[in-house]
Formats: C-alpha cells, sequence, structure tokens
C-alpha cells in the first residue's frame, strides 16, 4: 500500500546546515518536520513529508539554505513513498 503523501530528504554535511535547511522547508511550504538521521562523517538527514508540490518546494527551499551556510550533499523527493519504507524512518513519521 503506498502513501498519498510525500518524503523530502536533506543531507547536509554538518548540524548547522541541516538545521538551516530544516528551518526553511517547514517557512516554504505546508510540510510536516519528521526528524532527523545522523549517519555519521558529519553527514545529517533532515526528514519532512507533505502533499507532493509542498515536499518538492520545501526541498528546494532547504537546499538553497543548507548551500548558504554548510556543506549540501544530496536531496530527494519520494512521491507516495511504500508503506514498507515506514519501517526505516524516524518513530512517529508515519504520515497514512
Amino acid at each position: 500500500m503506498a502513501n498519498a503523501n510525500a518524503l523530502g530528504m536533506v543531507e547536509t554535511r554538518g548540524l548547522v546546515g541541516a538545521i538551516e535547511a530544516a528551518d526553511a522547508m517547514v517557512k516554504a511550504a505546508n510540510v510536516t518536520l519528521i526528524g532527523k538521521e545522523q549517519v555519521g562523517a558529519g553527514l545529517v538527514t533532515v526528514m519532512v513529508r507533505g502533499d507532493v508540490g509542498a515536499v518538492k518546494a520545501a526541498t528546494d527551499a532547504g537546499a538553497a539554505a543548507a548551500e548558504n551556510v554548510g556543506d549540501l550533499v544530496s536531496v530527494h523527493v519520494i512521491p507516495r513513498p511504500h508503506a514498507e519504507v515506514e519501517v526505516i524512518l524516524p518513530a512517529g513519521s508515519s504520515n497514512e
């Protein structure tokens, strides 16, 4: 079963860029910040949920903000992620 909402991710090198990206994302569009993951080597991924258009706008804004203060590593949007993906997301992030 697919989820009706999109999942957006912005990955940065360093926490400051991640915080800046998160702030820009929630200010730019109607999205919900669902969490962050620190994966080692200074990499931090910030994740948001919302409708596809809002998540795309949010990740664009977050990427631009992160580049202004630090190192942007990656940006990705998954429209309607499969329900099985929920297993690897931060707890409490389900938005079905």
